[in-house]
Parts: structure tokens; C-alpha cells; sequence
């Protein structure tokens, strides 16, 4: 489910529980709703407040995280690409087709890291090597030095081609990344529950309604957040491709 629908079943949750909290102050006796009750609310809703907080801040500190590590993968995919271009360059015009090929993959290596969002889609396709892949490296292998200074270079081509291979399957290998159900079940019940006790002995009028419809879309908003980050390829806040697409300017 996209990160939109899953805050809007959030905000339908908590807004609910807001409503069903001001529905409960008009049908229960007025000795449940005493002084004391509503202190002894207060300060239960005040630990359970305390925790949904600290969850929260954690799960976008954690997301945040998540985002930094895949845009700084594809940043270093980029500069992996770049170096092996130039590697190529120095070696000699030998290798133009080579540098002719390392251009098309680089589209491709794009649209599948942008499509394949997913580990299990992922790991059908990203940790098999395509016949392109294999025949790239083929032809780098079959490269015949001729000089101690290309003997290097070569050298140095074949590991920088075994980096951007390692940070490729690393992206991958990190796809499943998302929020596990029970935690975010929880931490909805959470946000619910505390709403409904301020419903619950607040008389419901125009400013406290939109007072609390301001806070369900804050609290929801906050979640729509954390679903982003934890989906960098897609949705209102993706990893921008053009970096790695542009890398190589056209021979």
C-alpha cells in the first residue's frame, strides 16, 4: 500500500477515536466523568503519550537514516561509474566500446534500481548478473596490456567494476526496509487512544474539533513521512536519478 493510503487509514483511525471519545462523554453517567477520573486519564495518557513520542521520533530518525544510506549508495554508484569511465580513457582508444557499452548499462542500471522497489522483486533479478553485465566484464577481461602502465589500469578498471558491483547488491540488499505491521498497528492504537481521552471530557464545539482535526493530520502527516522515507524510489519524495543518468557525458 502507497504511503497515502496507509496515513489515511492513520488519520481515519485516530480522528474516529477522537469522535468516539466525544460520543462516550454524552452516554456515560456524569460520576465517570468526575474530577478524579479525569486525572487519573491524564496521567495514564501522559505515559502512554511519553512512549508514542519517543516511538515516533524514532521511527523518522530511523527512516531518515534509511534515506541518507541509499542516496549516498547512489551517489557512490555514480562515482564508481565515473572512475571506471576514466580508467578507460587513460588505458587507451582501445577500450571506446567498451566506454560506448558502460554508457548503455548505466540507463539500465537506473531503471532497475528505480522499478524494482522491493527485496522480493529484487532478489529475482538484481543478484543475477545479466548477459550484458557478462559480456562487459568478458571483453574487460579479455583486455590484452601492452604496457606496465596499462597492466595497472586494467587492474584498477576490474576493481572498481567489483565495487559498483558490491555497493549495487548492497542497495538491494537493504530493500526491505519497511515499518513491521504490529509495531505500526501499536503505535496507531497509541495515538488513538490518547485522542480519545481528549475528547472524552472536553465538550465538543467548532475550535476543539478543528483543534483536534489539526492534530490528526499532524500525527498522520508525521507517518506519511516516515512511509516516504522508507520508500526512496518512489512516491512525493524519490531519490532524484538524474545524478547517475548524467553521470557520463555522450562520447
Amino acid at each position: 500500500m502507497s504511503a497515502l493510503g496507509l496515513s489515511l487509514i492513520a488519520f481515519a483511525c485516530i480522528f474516529g477515536a477522537t469522535l468516539l471519545g466525544a460520543y462516550l462523554r454524552t452516554v456515560l453517567p456524569m460520576h465517570h466523568l468526575s474530577t478524579e477520573t479525569k486525572e487519573t486519564v491524564r496521567l495514564s495518557m501522559g505515559v502512554i503519550g511519553t512512549m508514542a513520542a519517543l516511538v515516533l521520533g524514532l521511527l523518522i530518525a530511523s527512516a531518515k537514516t534509511s534515506y541518507d544510506a541509499k542516496a549516498n549508495q547512489i551517489r557512490q554508484l555514480t562515482v564508481n561509474i565515473i572512475v571506471i569511465d576514466q580508467l578507460f580513457t587513460q588505458y587507451g582508444p582501445e577500450t571506446y566500446p567498451l566506454r560506448e557499452l558502460l554508457r548503455g548499462g548505466v540507463a539500465a542500471l537506473a531503471d532497475k534500481i528505480w522499478s524494482e522497489r522491493d527485496l522480493a522483486t529484487a532478489t529475482k533479478t538484481a543478484f543475477a548478473m545479466s548477459a550484458e553485465a557478462e559480456g562487459f566484464l568478458r571483453r574487460v577481461e579479455a583486455l590484452n596490456p601492452q604496457t606496465e602502465t596499462q597492466r595497472g589500469l586494467k587492474a584498477r578498471i576490474i576493481t572498481a567494476i567489483t565495487d559498483l558491483a558490491q555497493t549495487r547488491l548492497l542497495l538491494y540488499a537493504q530493500a526491505d526496509n519497511s515499518i513491521p505491521l504490529p509495531f505500526l498497528v501499536l503505535l496507531i492504537f497509541w495515538l488513538a487512544i490518547i485522542f480519545a481521552s481528549f475528547s472524552l471530557f472536553v465538550a465538543p464545539n467548532p475550535v476543539v474539533i478543528a483543534s483536534f482535526l489539526v492534530c490528526a493530520i499532524s500525527a498522520s502527516g508525521a507517518l506519511f513521512l516516515i512511509f516516504e522515507l522508507v520508500t526512496p524510489f518512489s512516491g512525493l519524495m524519490p531519490i532524484s536519478d538524474a545524478p547517475l543518468r548524467h553521470a557520463l557525458a555522450p562520447l
